[in-house]
């Protein structure tokens, strides 16, 4: 009887590789995410000291698109550091790991985009969304540190 309530001998060795498994396609989507982020910030940032430049200096919002910008590219490249971070991570430190990933996403969306908003259509209104989006991109630099500990 108490053969049966064992579990069977593979079980431990199929949980290790689906962790791994997870752990890996999180590496992936913040390495492509990330990626993706950075190309994007690239593109908006040649946009805007081109095609777009005379029309952010009428408006005055040369700097605040800038800002965007940068912050968009800065945490592109902290996507790709987790994404990196994950290659090596064991399951305690990847969920940190993940939680700093989504939140520097999250971050950049709101942030940036409420930027970007604010540039494109002058509704100031859109700035009081921004620090919601600086919240989450300080919370991912927190994780991040967390999850160093854990590695």
């Amino acid at each position: 009887m108490d053969g049966l309530l064992r579990s069977p001998p593979f079980a431990s060795t199929f949980g290790h590789f689906l962790r791994k498994r997870i752990i890996y396609i999180f590496m992936k989507f913040m390495v492509q995410f990330g990626a993706i982020l950075g190309a994007v910030a690239v593109a908006i940032g040649a946009f805007g000291a081109h095609a777009l430049k005379d029309m952010l200096a009428t408006t005055g919002r040369t700097d605040t698109f800038e800002t965007a910008v940068k912050y968009q590219f800065y945490h592109a490249l902290a996507m790709v550091l987790v994404g990196v971070l994950l290659a090596k991570a064991d399951p305690a430190a990847a969920k940190w790991l993940n939680w700093s990933g989504y939140a520097f996403a999250g971050g950049v969306l709101i942030f940036s985009g409420s930027l970007y908003t604010i540039c494109f259509t002058g509704i100031t209104k859109f700035g009081a969304v921004a620090p919601i989006g600086g919240l989450l991109m300080i919370a991912g630099w927190v994780l991040l540190f967390v999850a160093a500990g854990k590695l």
